[in-house]
């Protein structure tokens, strides 16, 4: 049942919502050329080096989650958003099919209710206005309540830049005193919702009886196949590469490696190598207190662990390790709902599993593990074998797949990969969520297909119906 607003709530929305029809009439009839400065001046204002390391910082003390060092690097991810967009049309025709007769016009959404999440209030935010701004839409941003100061004063930045440019700073606008209930009723009257973050945020976009976008919930696996086996440099790379997702702003994003599928000839070897690159190999005993301190009797994933450096995780669960450490790992104990480290993490921490014999032994255990969690969202593999790949594409339950690369820094797109740069991914319906791919430009934007007629187009019932075709059934 939603929830009462406020007088004072229902005011602040009923002028969000007024403001940002308003503005919707002014961006709604500017050229190409006027929304491409619009977003080079926005994304510059936040993701200019200064600007956004004071955001980290700031997102760090308000929240207590993440990590002051690797979050920096999100700011790289706001470009890869501007180089998409830049690339793109999203004025009058952006497609052209002459052989088809057609023509696509882009139009834009309206207003955009966007959801953001506690681990990335500047990056998100900062994202969606480039897309936003691009379609000629405008948003209003709904900010974590735990991190709803940095999202203020990273859509402030870019409200000043809009106002530099002689726009309407009302194109970006944020909620400042966010709740349930206020989520609930911005939702509810926009024309889109983007939501970003866990599985209740998601599910009550999709029940607000508006157009959404959500994100399904990750559990990031990795397999490591016998193609490392007698190449040592290989296994140091598979380990640096699963050290980097693992350790990418202290594990909080659902990209991050989570479980790693070893083959049997080589998993001492990439135990010893994990070491290597900074992991801290927990024993028996150390794994059963970490499980008591990261999730309930029941499953469910307690708060406090959340992003966390591995320090903090093993001192909550009793026991020390190294200021060198970057992450802990545990040798898994089993795969199924009741095996907690199976299941997604979102923190310093990562499980590994054994597997002998056929590829297909391994492609079951990756199967057994998203019966547990993250179906839709991704699935990688560090292999030198194209038929592995292949065979692992048409059975795995992902959207997205990383050959030989970090997850956390590959998923949502990076310079070197061709993936759409976001930061919300969706997971298809094995996740519940509408679409299976990247969030990207195109879905900030509605579509008018103009046809022309063209020469007829239809085979011959011959043709058509193959051996099927009985001219006898068409006296």
């Amino acid at each position: 049942m939603a929830k009462e607003l406020t007088e004072v709530q229902e005011k602040e929305l009923k002028e969000l919502l007024e403001r940002a029809r308003v503005a919707a009439k002014v961006i709604e009839n500017y050229d190409q050329e006027t929304v491409d400065r619009l977003i080079r001046a926005v994304a510059w204002s936040v993701a200019n080096k200064k600007t956004f390391l004071e955001l980290v910082n700031m997102s760090i003390t308000e929240s207590g989650l993440g990590d002051p060092v690797t979050r920096q690097n999100k700011r790289f991810k706001i470009r890869g958003v501007l180089r998409d967009a830049l690339r793109a049309k999203s004025v009058g025709v952006i497609e052209d099919l002459p052989e088809k007769g057609i023509k696509k016009y882009a139009k834009p959404v309206g207003v955009i209710g966007a959801l953001i999440p506690t681990t990335n209030p500047d990056l998100t935010p900062a994202g969606q206005a480039v897309y936003g701004i691009k379609a000629r839409d405008v948003l209003i941003f709904s900010p974590h309540p735990r991190s709803k100061k940095t999202t203020f004063k990273t859509v402030e930045l870019m409200r000043e830049a809009l106002v530099k440019l002689g726009a309407p700073a009302d194109i970006l606008q944020c909620i400042q005193n966010p709740s349930v209930a206020m989520t609930e009723a911005l939702m509810s009257q926009v024309d889109l919702v983007i939501a970003t973050g866990g599985k209740p945020m998601v599910k009550a976009a999709y029940s607000s009886g508006i157009p959404a976008y959500g994100s399904g919930a990750g559990n990031a696996t990795m397999i490591f196949d016998d193609t490392l086996e007698n190449h040592p440099e290989r296994i140091h790379e598979a380990c640096y590469n699963t050290m980097l997702s693992k350790t990418s702003d202290y594990g909080s994003g659902c990209s991050a490696d989570g479980n790693i599928i070893i083959y049997d000839k080589v998993y001492d070897q990439v135990l010893s190598e994990l070491e290597a690159v900074g992991g801290y190999r927990a024993n028996e005993k150390e794994r059963e207190a970490l499980k008591k301190v990261m999730w309930d009797e029941e499953g469910h994933r307690l708060a406090d662990t959340v992003a966390i450096a591995p320090q903090k995780l093993a001192e909550a669960a009793g026991f020390t390790i190294p200021e060198d450490r970057k992450f802990i790992f545990v040798e898994g104990d089993g795969i199924g709902k009741e095996y907690f480290f199976s299941g997604e993490k979102l923190t310093t921490l990562l499980a590994t599993h054994k597997y002998s014999g056929e590829f297909e032994n391994a492609l079951d255990v990756m199967r057994a593990i998203y019966e547990v969690g993250g179906k839709g969202h991704s699935v990688g593999i560090y292999s030198h074998d194209d038929e592995h790949i292949h065979r692992l594409a048409l059975a795995a339950p992902v959207s997205r797949i990383m050959v030989r690369q970090p997850q956390s820094r590959a998923n949502s797109g990076a310079a070197t990969n061709g993936m759409p740069m976001t930061s919300s991914m969706g997971c298809g319906t094995w996740g519940g969520n509408i679409v299976s791919e990247n969030i990207s430009l195109k879905h900030y934007m509605n579509t008018t297909w103009v046809s022309r007629p063209i020469m007829r187009d239809m085979p011959a019932d011959e043709d058509l119906f193959g051996e099927f075709y009985d001219p006898e059934m068409e006296k």
